[in-house]
């Protein structure tokens, strides 16, 4: 039996891997990489080599490409996985929202037909785990169920749009193939040591605050909407449990914090922990959209547009299932006030790292 997995050396692909590598000893895993990724997955397999005797024996890299037939690879590759893959990872994605469509519907949606088109030819597959995001409701309101993948107002961008294509590729094949989906909501840094490889989601907060931290910093509009966050380690051991569970096959799980804390009260928390003191006036959303439609001030300040949609009402993300099922374990969300210090203490650390600064258009 062996595992696959696309999306390495992505940050939460490379988690996965080194929890997998340490929990299952006496196991192999491909690493499918990009020939744009091959470097950085060859530090980032050492890496985990370091820390993990076995994994030196455990892991390789094959370099292929998920835009392609076959995810571009040799007959004979193929045939090699064909005799033993038994668990299939798919996490390789565009996640920006800022992304363009094309580069969207390529990756996002195309090479997710190209991966499940793959797996279906797989005659000792016991789980594909694709990893989709609780943002494929788009525009709806009000309660979104685990069990729903509804196109019915819309999206905020092709980052959403093109998940949300992807899932329905997933779902129409799960009939064929015992699938797991999960879709986590915005994944911040490890919740005990505030570690990320990317400056984006709640950490565009971080930059926004950065940069205007000798004025008094004010609330962005009302900020009703619900600020889902959940940290990476929570998310990588909900995942890697639940690839193992037997009841999670042809399920969707929503990795979401079940009790979010509004924009608004988020907001205060990042101002809070970064600056040591909270908003006490308020401007209007509108004007914070109309200062980052230009392009120069929008690059200067580090944050991309696209991120103030989400501080506009939107859903909540029922996870009844996702917690019923990690309840045994253990598992369940930190709140992110308990660890929103830790996310805040690394950006300020990290904070000139230009491989973390993700750049804005």
């Amino acid at each position: 039996m062996s595992y696959f997995v696309t999306g390495f050396p992505g940050f939460i692909a490379t988690r996965i891997v080194k929890k997998l590598v340490a929990d299952h000893p006496d196991q192999n895993f491909t690493l499918l990489v990009h020939s744009s990724q091959l470097q950085k997955a060859r530090n980032s397999l050492a890496d985990i080599s370091s820390e993990i005797e076995s994994a030196q024996g455990q892991l390789r890299i094959i370099e292929g490409d998920i835009t392609k037939a076959n995810l571009g690879l040799t007959k004979g590759e193929q045939e090699e996985m064909a005799e033993a893959t038994a668990y299939v990872f798919h996490l390789a994605a565009i996640y920006d929202l800022a992304v363009p469509e094309s580069v969207a519907e390529e990756i996002n949606v195309t090479g997710t037909q190209n991966v499940t088109n793959w797996v279906k030819t797989l005659p000792k597959l016991e789980r594909y785990v694709y990893f989709s995001t609780a943002y494929v409701s788009g525009n709806r309101k009000g309660t979104i169920l685990e069990t729903e993948l509804i196109d019915i107002n819309g999206f905020k961008n092709f980052y959403e749009s093109t998940k949300f294509k992807a899932e329905v590729i997933v779902r129409r094949a799960w009939d064929e193939i015992p699938t797991t989906i999960i879709r986590p909501g915005v994944v911040t840094g490890d919740s005990h040591t505030g570690e990320t490889d990317k400056f984006d989601g709640p950490y565009f907060v971080m930059r926004f605050i950065d940069k205007f931290s000798k004025i008094p910093i004010p609330n962005l509009g009302k900020g009703e909407a619900l600020f889902n966050v959940v940290p990476v380690n929570f998310v990588v051991d909900a995942t890697c449990h639940l690839a193992h569970f037997k009841n999670a096959e042809h399920e969707t799980y929503h990795l979401v914090d079940p009790s979010p804390h509004s924009a608004r009260d988020a907001f205060a928390l990042i101002c809070q922990a970064q600056m040591g003191f909270t908003p006490r006036y308020t401007i209007p959303l509108k004007l914070v959209e109309s200062a980052l439609s230009i392009p120069a001030f929008r690059r200067w300040v580090g944050v991309e547009k696209e991120t103030l949609e989400y501080f506009n009402i939107g859903p909540t993300y029922d996870s009844f299932q996702a917690q019923k099922d990690l309840a045994a374990l253990g598992l369940a969300c930190p709140d992110f006030a308990s660890y929103v210090q830790k996310a805040v203490d690394y950006f300020v650390q990290n904070k000139s790292d230009k491989a973390k600064i993700i750049k804005v258009t």
